[in-house]
């Protein structure tokens, strides 16, 4: 078996050479990613910020709640990768607007199922093509070839990014592939 890949340079001496470089934030991939992110995040925000006064964690709630109808705070957290405080606060946001209901899960009190109301699912489907058509005009601006190499490559960076976040999946990957 070889050893596992490790997310930075083994030899001692070429760790001290990076040491002495200064990190240029401009072309380190983590920071693009989320520069990209934030920028992307906050040019779709102006479609629903003004209209329905909500912002972007509101957003992914009731985004959420649209792709799968009834959910938890959890789910929700879940699949949008927000802390369940940020999750909590736009559920209360959301529901003082009169757009998410809750409801007590029988099974355990201590949780609510989260659903849109009619005046929140009339947001939704307002919101749906507009968000369709933003994302639409983003990828217009690759040539179509690039289309589908993005998505495969943001699956490969989420994946390789997973594991290197968690180095017990990782050391188990790499001890397991055969020589």
């Amino acid at each position: 078996m070889s050893p596992p890949k490790l997310p930075y340079p083994a030899d001692e001496s070429a760790a001290l050479a990076a040491d002495r470089e200064p990190l240029r934030l401009e072309s380190f991939l983590p920071y693009r990613l989320s520069i990209l992110s934030e920028v992307v995040s906050r040019a779709l925000s102006r479609i629903y910020s003004d209209r329905f006064g909500i912002a972007i964690p509101e957003w992914r709630v009731v985004a959420t709640i649209g792709q799968y109808g009834k959910v938890t705070a959890r789910d929700v957290g879940a699949h949008s990768h927000m802390h369940k405080t940020k999750v909590s606060r736009a559920v209360a946001a959301l529901e003082a607007l009169g757009y998410v209901a809750r409801t007590p899960n029988p099974d355990d009190m201590r949780e609510s199922f989260l659903e849109l109301t009619p005046k929140g699912e009339a947001m939704y489907r307002e919101l749906v093509p507009q968000a369709r058509a933003f994302s639409d005009a983003l990828l217009a601006t690759l040539p179509a070839a690039a289309v589908a190499d993005l998505d495969e490559l943001l699956s490969r960076l989420q994946e390789a990014a997973r594991q290197l976040g968690n180095p017990d999946t990782a050391r188990t990957d790499a001890s397991s592939t055969p020589d």
